[in-house]
């Protein structure tokens, strides 16, 4: 079962501690665009935890780049395109980082990466930015993310409430590039398999209000409502409100939904049998080796996201090093070169392992605590959608969608 405990003040003060430190000459920065605040600050703080876990294995065994030290560089997006291409200017063109993690929002991304990383030729990785228009961005080869595309999610979704009977439904999305992604794929794959998408309605995320939109959906005779947004934003008040009406007998939520207030702030009765989906839980011995870490260093492991935050910055910490410096120039080669086959395989928090055998010239191949992380040409992996259920006040992990 995935741990939704928030982490964000843990989160906020590591990476307050990493910038506070004087910054040395050869200290090799790595942009952290988290979005820890906005619409995902339930979960954004364990990311920036993770994340900091994999910079912390890095120093501890001897740092990179032959004894520099490896600092993260935080700075908010807050889910914001208006807010995080200001802030990926400032990672990228005064802070001077050799890479960026993150953003954790489609929207924040695609707007810090076009603002900053193209123009600056900046490798970014998002840990948790699924919707499909990153597939097809320009990009350059600087464009990578370590979640699965919501292409998968929302066609899985839909496939689940089909395979469980349910043949209509109503539909409301945040109108962004990722509930519209959602929506779409999932609206594709249910009236595929013959399922009748009765309503499907876009809402904005900051209104007080949000009968108008239920009571369009409630009108069509839907009873079962999929909100693809965001859990402490517009997607939870509308939850809140339509269990108010008691219009709808069945909920299914997208990632978006599954923050700690989810249960926190809700009587979790109300909630029992609400579905949410999510890129698979890791598992293996490379989740394995990387939960002993996180659980040593205090940490949640399988808080959301955070396997794929780590994995994240611990591939780009060997791209650096394999890369044999802290230009830009290059970066992606060298992250395609140590994330896939063939080579030596390294688990997480290998940093000593991993740096001799690039220093004797022996390829490496980084096996993920989220996944292998075999990039294909668009910087996308593969992976499956676990799907969960609220059942006794808990969230329940059901597994794969089959």
């Amino acid at each position: 079962m995935l741990n939704f405990k928030n982490t964000l003040a843990l989160a906020v003060a590591a990476s307050a501690l990493a910038v506070a430190a004087p910054s040395m000459a050869a200290d090799v920065k790595l942009g952290f665009l988290a979005d820890v605040t906005g619409p995902i600050a339930g979960f954004a703080g364990g990311m920036v935890s993770a994340g900091n876990l994999a910079v912390d294995n890095v120093n501890a065994q001897g740092g990179i780049l032959n004894g520099e030290k490896l600092v993260s560089i935080l700075a908010d997006g807050a889910c914001s395109a208006d807010t995080a291409g200001p802030a990926a200017d400032r990672l990228v063109n005064t802070e001077n980082v050799t890479a960026v993690f993150g953003a954790y929002c489609t929207g924040a991304t695609l707007a810090a990466f076009n603002t900053a990383g193209l123009p600056g030729n900046v490798v970014f990785i998002s840990p948790s930015a699924s919707a499909p228009v990153l597939t097809t961005t320009e990009d350059n080869d600087l464009l990578y993310r370590t979640v699965v595309s919501d292409a998968f999610q929302g066609a899985k979704g839909a496939e689940l409430l089909l395979s469980q009977g349910i043949k209509e439904v109503g539909v409301t999305y945040v109108n962004n590039d990722y509930g519209k992604g959602l929506a779409d794929q999932f609206a594709s794959t249910f009236t595929a398999g013959g399922g009748k998408i009765l309503s499907n309605v876009a809402h904005e995320d900051g209104k007080a209000d949000y009968r108008p939109e239920i009571g369009q959906i409630e009108s069509s005779g839907a009873t079962t409502l999929v909100i693809y947004g965001y859990e402490n934003a517009g997607g939870g008040a509308i939850l809140n409100q339509a269990l108010e009406a008691g219009s709808f007998t069945q909920f299914l939520g997208g990632d978006g939904m599954a923050g700690d207030a989810l249960l926190a702030s809700r009587d979790a009765s109300t909630l029992e049998g609400l579905i949410l989906t999510q890129a698979a839980a890791a598992s293996g011995e490379a989740y394995d080796v990387y939960a002993k870490l996180a659980t040593d260093a205090g940490l949640v492991p399988d808080t959301t996201y955070g396997p794929q935050s780590y994995d994240a910055v611990f591939a780009l910490a060997l791209a650096i090093e394999k890369n044999g410096n802290a230009d830009r120039a290059n970066l992606s080669t060298a992250l395609r070169d140590v994330t896939s086959a063939p080579g030596e395989k390294i688990l997480p928090g290998e940093w000593s392992k991993a740096v001799e055998l690039i220093k004797a010239g022996t390829d490496i191949d980084y096996e993920g605590a989220s996944s292998n992380l075999d990039f294909d040409a668009a910087g996308d992996i593969a992976g499956g959608i676990d799907y969960f259920v609220i059942e006794g006040g808990k969230i329940v992990n059901k597994g794969l969608i089959q």
